[in-house]
């Protein structure tokens, strides 16, 4: 009986262990999102979540709070932009970490700007149709 494993098996048991190894650090991505998410503790935030929010007042929101600073797919090309594009942030980042952003004032010049629960979770929903 021949040991040696063949050219065609040695590649497939590189696909295989490739295809575990991309499987378990999906695994430990979605489980640490998923603690995260668990962990909130933060009362603003907890409120914030379990609110359903208003896209149009989300939107006024957003014009009267946001759009001088961050262009959007609409306006970037009408003002100059200081913050980041905000196209598609609802992909970049979760919600708890929106929240944490626009809370926060830890990126300067971003001012810290604290709505209340439901002028939050009304931004939020603006933000995820961008």
């Amino acid at each position: 009986m021949d040991n040696q494993l063949t050219s065609n098996e040695v590649q497939h048991l590189i696909k295989q262990i490739a295809l575990v190894s991309v499987a378990f650090l999906l695994v430990s991505l979605l489980a640490i999102t998923g603690l995260r998410q668990l962990q909130v503790t933060d009362p603003y935030i907890k409120t914030v979540l379990s609110l359903n929010g208003d896209r149009i007042q989300g939107k006024a929101i957003f014009l009267i709070n946001c759009a001088g600073c961050h262009a959007t797919p609409k306006n970037d090309l009408m003002r100059s932009q200081i913050g980041p594009n905000l196209h598609r942030v609802s992909q970049r980042k979760s919600k708890i970490g929106l929240i944490e952003q626009v809370t926060s004032g830890k990126t300067p010049p971003m001012p810290q700007f604290q709505p209340n629960p439901q002028e939050m979770a009304d931004l939020l929903s603006y933000l995820k149709e961008l």
